[in-house]
C-alpha cells in the first residue's frame, strides 16, 4: 500500500473500528448489573483497567493521527509502537488464555469480537502493508516498555485495594504475588520481543522500499 491517501483512509477506518468497539463495550458495561459493582461509575472505572481497552484506545488515537497526516515526533513513535505491540498482545493472550471464559451474547459479544479480533487484525495488517515506515528506533523500543510497566504499577495496587483484577493471571488475591510476578515476567518478555521484532521488520522493509 504505497498511496498516502489509501494509507490515511485505511487508518481512518481502523480508528473508527477501534472506537466502535470501545463505545460498544462502555455501553455494555454500563448496563451490566450482574457484577460486584452496582454503580455505573464503578463498572466503567474497572473497564479502563483492562489492557485490552487501553491498547484499543492507543490504536484509535494513533490511527487517527496517521489518518490526519500529522504522524511525526518521538512521542508518536513510542505511542505507535505501544499501540502495535499492545494490540498484538491483546489478540494473542485473549486467544490463548481468555477466550471462552465468559459466555457472551448480543452487544457484549459484538464488543468483545471487535476489541480482541477485528481491531488487532485491521491495525496489524495496516502496519505490515503501509507503515508508517522508518520511524522506529531502539530507543523507542525501550521507551515503549513503560506502557506495560505503568499498567502493572496501577493495576496491582488498585487490585489490592479494591479486590478487582482485570485478568485471572494478575489476580494476586487468588494466585499470590509470586505467581503473578512470574506471569508478568513472561508477558513482559513477550512484549519486549514483539517490540524488538517490529523495529527490525520496520528497518528491513524501509531499506528494501525505493526512496
Amino acid at each position: 500500500m504505497r498511496s498516502e491517501k489509501l494509507t490515511r483512509a485505511w487508518f481512518a477506518i481502523t480508528a473508527l473500528v477501534a472506537l466502535t468497539g470501545l463505545v460498544a463495550q462502555v455501553v455494555a458495561t454500563a448496563g451490566d448489573t450482574t457484577g460486584r459493582f452496582t454503580t455505573v461509575a464503578g463498572r466503567v472505572a474497572n473497564l479502563f483497567c483492562f489492557f485490552t481497552i487501553d491498547s484499543n484506545l492507543l490504536v484509535a488515537a494513533t490511527s487517527a493521527v496517521v489518518a490526519l497526516g500529522v504522524a511525526r515526533g518521538r512521542l508518536f513513535t513510542v505511542l505507535w509502537l505501544d499501540a502495535l505491540v499492545g494490540i498484538i498482545v491483546t489478540g494473542i493472550v485473549y486467544q490463548v488464555a481468555l477466550a471462552g471464559l465468559v459466555d457472551l451474547h448480543g452487544l457484549p459479544l459484538f464488543a468483545d469480537t471487535v476489541l480482541h479480533k477485528v481491531t488487532p487484525l485491521v491495525f496489524v495488517l495496516g502496519w505490515l502493508l503501509a507503515g508508517p515506515r522508518g520511524t522506529l528506533t531502539w530507543r523507542a523500543v525501550w521507551w515503549s516498555l513503560l506502557y506495560p510497566l505503568l499498567w502493572l504499577t496501577f493495576t496491582l495496587p488498585r487490585g489490592a485495594l479494591t479486590g478487582f483484577y482485570p485478568y485471572p493471571f494478575v489476580d494476586a488475591g487468588a494466585l499470590g504475588y509470586g505467581q503473578v510476578a512470574v506471569n508478568c515476567v513472561f508477558i513482559g518478555l513477550f512484549f519486549t520481543a514483539l517490540a524488538a521484532g517490529a523495529f527490525l521488520y520496520d528497518r528491513r522493509v524501509s531499506r528494501l522500499e525505493p526512496a
